[in-house]
């Protein structure tokens, strides 16, 4: 039985625990009001964005003279996963479930012979990969710096993978982050950005056939200026939507811990309070059983 200056020093080191995930939870709500409008401000902008590539891809005839972001480079073995997760943990399963769609998908496409190469924006993912898929990481974005999410910041990381497709480093590039829905629930998201996928652009052509749309230069002059910019706003969007579920996924982390150490709390000192009588208890015993020996 563990003796009552061990509990009592235990008791002390939970509350403390607890106050650090009370002021944790506290930290995560306020920004997640923040993150939360951010993200929900971006959508719009994206999905309408998207939306106009699918218009223009489907309406243009693909081949050698199209952009290489709508055409392709013409196969489809080399497959970029590009996988945003946060630079902190303590947030609940929230870069577990990015990782686990990524690592998923790498395996559906390993099973099917494709070349699978790994993409990182923040550090949290990176341990788990470099172990499961050891020397297909090709780039380690580092976010630590970045407080709030800036355009420019997913612009840059646009450029580098328009780049590296150009060079013909790979044939597809896929996004993975976590769509916000609430602070109890986030979604993991697997989107291709590069290059755009023609299926959703038919898809999105027959749900707007009553619609009839003129574009002035024409629709191939019009890709090549929107779609760099396009990959821009989606991985822009996919940061912000990361970012209200990382504080969203913390809060509710920080809140099942604080009640956690509050019920172990209860415990520790329900033993404490049971140790305690007991030895007072021996105590007595064993003054009456003195006593009475005189």
């Amino acid at each position: 039985m563990p003796s009552l200056k061990s509990l009592k020093v235990r008791i002390t080191s939970v509350k403390s625990t607890q106050k650090i995930t009370k002021a944790m939870k506290m930290v995560a709500a306020a920004k997640l009001r923040r993150a939360q409008e951010a993200a929900e401000a971006g959508r719009p902008y994206a999905e309408r964005l998207a939306a106009v590539m699918a218009s223009l891809g489907s309406k243009v005839q693909v081949g050698p003279q199209s952009p290489k972001l709508l055409a392709g480079t013409g196969r489809d073995q080399v497959h970029l996963l590009v996988v945003a997760t946060s630079e902190r943990g303590l947030a609940g399963a929230f870069n577990t479930n990015i990782v686990r769609a990524a690592r998923r998908q790498a395996e559906a496409l390993q099973a099917q012979g494709k070349t699978v190469q790994f993409y990182l924006v923040g550090k949290k993912g990176r341990a788990v990969i470099a172990r499961l898929f050891p020397g297909q990481i090709v780039e380690q974005v580092d976010m630590s710096h970045v407080k709030n999410v800036q355009f420019s910041d997913a612009h840059a990381i646009a450029e580098d993978l328009i780049r590296r497709f150009n060079a013909g480093e790979f044939d597809v590039a896929h996004l993975f982050y976590a769509r916000f829905q609430s602070a109890l629930v986030q979604e993991p998201v697997a989107q291709q950005i590069i290059p755009v996928p023609l299926a959703t652009a038919a898809a999105n052509e027959n749900t707007q056939a009553g619609s009839v749309v003129e574009y002035e230069p024409d629709e191939e002059a019009i890709l090549a200026d929107l779609l760099p910019r396009n990959v821009a706003v989606q991985i822009f969007r996919g940061l912000l939507e990361n970012a209200a579920s990382e504080q969203g996924s913390r809060m509710t982390a920080m809140d099942n811990a604080t009640r956690n150490a509050g019920d172990m709390i209860n415990k520790l000192s329900i033993q404490y309070n049971r140790t305690r009588q007991a030895a007072i208890t021996t105590e007595l015993i064993e003054i009456i059983a003195g006593a009475e020996a005189l």
